[in-house]
């Protein structure tokens, strides 16, 4: 913060360089009545006019915006009209603590919990993820006693920026966002149910998965087959949420599917795939609709594959490799399916990680249409998992332990206990096969896990 104020430091420049007050207004391309008042303090700068001031006493852009919340803004009587481009600029600066200082003192009065939630949407759909969160908090911190629907979105937006790669923090945040979904508006609850659904999914805890899907699909539905009203009504349902409305119906049988997986039922699995693989129930026959009806067939000819081989049919093992060799998206969530299957019922893979090396090696978390980023993080430590416990099992132990070091070390980043448990053991196992160098690295990722408890 500077520690002059504004109309100080700009009446020290005039007198370091002599300026008369038409001479100030010419430099600053303002009228000169207007720069009298400024000067006078008779008229509250705009940002605007202190962006040009900043500019022309040589300061970056920002430079002032401390002292400006400091001397004209007050709480009780700030325009917003003055106070929205400030908040706008202090995003696009990143200057955090600055927002916040100006929502300390603008929420001991509600007229403005509104206009604060509209600019953090605005911010939230351009990205800007961080200036948002501090609105939506201070929003819903200032509603917590309202029970109102704009409560339940602040907390559903906090709840979708804070979802990311930490597993404990993951289970967290979604514990602190449950309570609210009832009080969305009914087309929200559906989407945010699908990702209620999705973040236990990458948790793995399966009876969650299954109760959230349950109640996305249900109120799903009602809305598609059962909701009176006229299609412009159903239209603009549709595009709250952003993809077409029977997509949920067919993706809560792919979550069923996968809740099926999860507990080693391949057959009940295979069944939900067919399920979602059957779309000739849709409606619609545009454009975006035959585009989610395709993706749908993809994954269901890539399900149908992968919940047979994991059930213990080795022979659609060549079919398989055939079909993932002109589908590069799908072939890490395929190889890590082989892999599963192999360590089970001790397939012979060799050949196909060896076709398939460089997009092993190649292999990070990426987004995935309605797959969010926290199920590609788990995607990624159970494939190195997998990975690791193949080569192990086989004797290869140079690319095992490789693979080990490199599993722990991400099960450590995203704080995922379980699969830190699962590599510990694995050392355990074959510690007598590692290396004195393969120990020393071991025994420092340990020490970094400890760190971290």
């Amino acid at each position: 913060m500077n520690s002059h104020s504004i109309l100080s430091e700009l009446n020290l420049f005039m007198k370091r360089n002599e300026l008369s007050v038409s001479q100030l207004a010419k430099k600053l391309d303002f009228n000169v009545g207007t720069v009298s008042y400024i000067l006078s303090g008779t008229r509250k700068l705009t940002i605007d006019q202190l962006d040009s001031i900043t500019e022309v006493l040589g300061y970056p852009r920002g430079h002032f915006y401390t002292n400006y919340i400091r001397e004209y803004l007050d709480g009780n009587r700030s325009d917003w009209r003055r106070i929205r481009p400030l908040l706008l600029n202090c995003a696009e600066l990143d200057q955090l603590d600055c927002i916040q200082d100006v929502v300390n003192l603008l929420l001991d009065h509600l007229i403005y919990a509104g206009p604060l939630f509209d600019m953090a949407e605005e911010l939230f759909q351009a990205g800007n993820y961080k200036a948002a969160e501090i609105l939506y908090e201070n929003v819903a911190d200032s509603e917590r006693k309202q029970h109102s629907e704009r409560l339940a979105m602040c907390q559903y937006r906090l709840f979708k920026i804070r979802v990311g790669k930490d597993q404990m923090l993951n289970f967290k945040t979604v514990c602190q966002f449950e309570p609210y979904v009832d009080r969305l508006d009914e087309v929200f609850q559906i989407e945010a149910l699908k990702d209620l659904a999705n973040v236990y999914r990458s948790l793995q805890q399966w009876d969650n998965v299954e109760t959230f899907t349950r109640e996305m699909e249900n109120k799903a539905k009602i809305l598609y087959f059962h909701k009176p009203g006229s299609e412009r009504v159903f239209l603009e349902y549709q595009n709250k949420l952003g993809r077409p409305m029977f997509t949920y119906i067919a993706y809560a049988s792919l979550l069923y599917a996968c809740v099926a997986e999860g507990r080693g039922d391949y057959d009940l699995a295979l069944k939900y795939t067919y399920e979602y693989a059957d779309l000739s129930w849709v409606r619609e026959s545009d454009k975006d609709t035959e585009h989610w009806k395709l993706l749908f067939a993809e994954w269901a000819q890539a399900n149908i594959f992968a919940n047979r081989i994991m059930s213990g049919d080795s022979s659609v093992l060549p079919d398989y490799v055939d079909y993932i060799e002109t589908k590069p998206d799908e072939i890490i969530t395929a190889l890590l399916n082989m892999l599963f299957a192999a360590n089970r019922h001790h397939f012979d893979l060799n050949s196909v990680l060896l076709k398939f090396d460089s997009e092993i090696k190649a292999f990070a978390p990426q987004k995935n249409q309605l797959y969010r980023t926290e199920i590609m993080f788990d995607y990624y430590d159970s494939f190195l998992y997998e990975l690791t416990l193949y080569y192990l099992r086989t004797g290869d132990f140079e690319n095992g332990f490789t693979n080990l070091l490199q599993g722990l070390d991400f099960s450590c980043k995203i704080n995922n206990e379980q699969h830190i448990l699962k590599y510990v053991g694995l050392f355990e196992e074959y510690r007598d096969q590692a290396s004195s160098e393969i120990h020393l690295s071991y025994n420092h990722l340990i020490r970094k896990v400890c760190a971290a408890v």
